[in-house]
């Protein structure tokens, strides 16, 4: 009688047989894994030989250790970020097999070799651990540490994702999916600073406080181990190995716990909630900060608005790359020795542009709004609730990274004229917002892909952001003249004088925009239900 096969050898052909089958839905996507392969091997080649030219450095330590640490890191944010990336990552696939945890652990531990991420891995752990081998004690200890390292990662990996199984295969998910290509932006800016830093001081000397304290944190201290064998302090390289097998052991428990308390508790879709219609009662009633919106349809057009922004992915992506990205240009600024108080502004733009095409993400929905209005009154209140919706986060946030940027930077002398231009330009952009927003609307697809425009409207989008971002600089210039010519002619205490004008301009304008344009969106109803429905 032949022995049964092995489950490990089992979820192996399985994940090779989903690989597979994946790319034969597609030449395309073939296509993209092969260049992926071919671009993985080149980068992970690449950083292996250059930590194999780091040998015999003394500041060799310092590159690798906090790299190690990095790349644990990165497995630790997969999943969170790509629940897509790997189709074993989800466990409740399996809950129907007649398999405890305890079993299916190895075989997804073993699976999880099967891929780019741990090809690239494997290779730039070589690299890490070989950097550091010396004598037969530290080629000794990088036999040990590879091994451990990537064991590490990929219980890491598992861990986080067993833990966040709910969240990863729901609408909340879906959203931190859509929100990775911001984290990666801010991520490649991060490391950019952190290279030119490294590039000023001519080394990696900078970095060694740093591996110095990750030396003892798993799992980069594996590979800490090996400089700790090969210099011969063996107390210091046993105890760093166990700190990384203790920390392999308990990630190994921790997604034991997660394993078995999914295969044994039920889904939530399967229990009746007996609190419905208490928390119906509670949300209708209004709780929290919404008491505080106006009464009557401001205030509902207000909450809808920002349920949209908590709500709605690609409304959340919008306004979390608007608020990030504001946040990190001034830093960046500042880092790289560009630093001015007046790079907040960037905020105010990337936030005023957040009423460009406010019933393009209404979607066909929008026949909804289309049969409240029956006049420009109603056209008015509409458009205003949803300028307020965004003005009650837009402005303390622009006034907020106003004041930090000036305060760090040493210009707090500068807020006020700051703070002025930025609450102008924001004004501003609102009130071109009303008017593309009823002369250029254009469809937001509701799918879950990346496309933020219809097919075929791609013009009116351009049209729309950038000639209203053009006119929008053009009403803003006044404002500021007014503060170049201060600065020119010597009329330094007068620059105060710029806060309540660029204030009041950016009350003026949007309020001077809505009485003009709440006639013409009234009478354009059927045209832009026609343009946002497209899909």
């Amino acid at each position: 009688m032949s022995a049964a096969p092995s489950v490990t050898w089992t979820f192996t052909r399985l994940k090779l047989s989903l690989l597979r089958n994946g790319l034969r839905r597609s030449s395309g996507r073939t296509a993209a894994f092969v260049v992926s392969v071919v671009l993985v091997l080149l980068l992970g080649t690449g950083q292996l030989l250059g930590m194999l030219l780091l040998r015999g450095n003394e500041y060799a330590a310092a590159g690798v250790v906090p790299l190690a640490a990095l790349m644990a890191l990165g497995w630790a944010v997969m999943p969170v970020f790509f629940p897509g990336g790997d189709e074993t990552l989800d466990p409740t696939r399996l809950v129907m097999l007649p398999l405890r945890a305890r079993q299916l652990m190895p075989g997804l531990l073993i699976a999880s070799l099967v891929g780019i991420g741990p090809l690239f891995t494997v290779l730039v752990g070589a690299g890490t651990v070989l950097a550091l081998a010396q004598g037969v004690a530290g080629a000794a200890a990088a036999v040990i540490a590879l091994p451990l390292l990537v064991l590490v990662c990929l219980a890491l990996a598992r861990a986080v994702a067993a833990v966040n199984v709910r969240l990863l295969t729901s609408r909340r998910g879906r959203d931190l999916a859509l929100l990775s290509g911001l984290v990666i932006a801010v991520g490649i800016q991060l490391l950019n600073l952190g290279f030119q830093r490294l590039s000023e001081s001519g080394g990696l000397a900078p970095l060694e406080p740093v591996a110095d304290a990750l030396a003892w944190v798993p799992p980069a201290s594996a590979v800490a181990a090996v400089q700790s064998a090969g210099e011969g302090a063996y107390g210091s390289a046993l105890a760093q190995v166990a700190l990384s097998g203790a920390a392999l052991a308990v990630l190994l428990w921790w997604w034991y716990r997660s394993l078995d308390r999914l295969m044994t508790s039920p889904d939530a879709s399967t229990v009746q909630a007996t609190t419905g219609p208490e928390r119906a009662r509670g949300r209708a009633g209004g709780k929290g900060l919404t008491r505080l919106l106006p009464e009557g349809r401001t205030g509902a057009v207000m909450l809808r608005s920002l349920r949209y922004v908590w709500r709605d992915p690609k409304t959340k992506v919008g306004w979390a790359s608007s608020l990030g990205v504001g946040v990190l240009l001034p830093v960046v600024f500042a880092a790289q020795g560009n630093g001015s108080a007046y790079n907040a502004c960037w905020v105010a733009g990337l936030l005023g542009i957040q009423m460009y095409n406010q019933f393009g993400q209404d979607y066909s929905a929008f026949w909804l709004v289309a049969s409240t209005i029956s006049d420009p009154r109603d056209a008015y209140v509409e458009m205003r609730a949803r300028m307020l919706a965004i003005a009650l986060i837009a402005v303390p946030y622009v006034a907020a990274v106003v004041v930090v940027c000036a305060v760090l930077l040493g210009e707090w002398q500068k807020i006020p004229e700051v703070l002025g231009l930025a609450l102008g330009l924001l004004g501003v952009l609102l009130a071109t917002g009303v008017f593309t927003s009823y002369r250029f609307p254009y469809s937001i697809p509701q799918d879950n892909g990346y496309k933020n425009v219809a097919p075929g409207q791609g013009s009116l989008a351009y049209l729309s952001i950038f000639g209203g971002i053009i006119i929008g600089a053009l009403m803003c210039s006044p404002l500021a003249a007014l503060t170049i010519w201060l600065h020119l002619s010597g009329g330094h205490a007068w620059l105060w004088a710029v806060l309540p004008i660029g204030l009041l301009y950016g009350v003026s304008a949007p309020a001077l925009a809505l009485r003009v344009a709440a006639p013409r969106v009234a009478a354009r109803l059927p045209e832009i239900l026609t343009a946002v429905s497209r899909g």
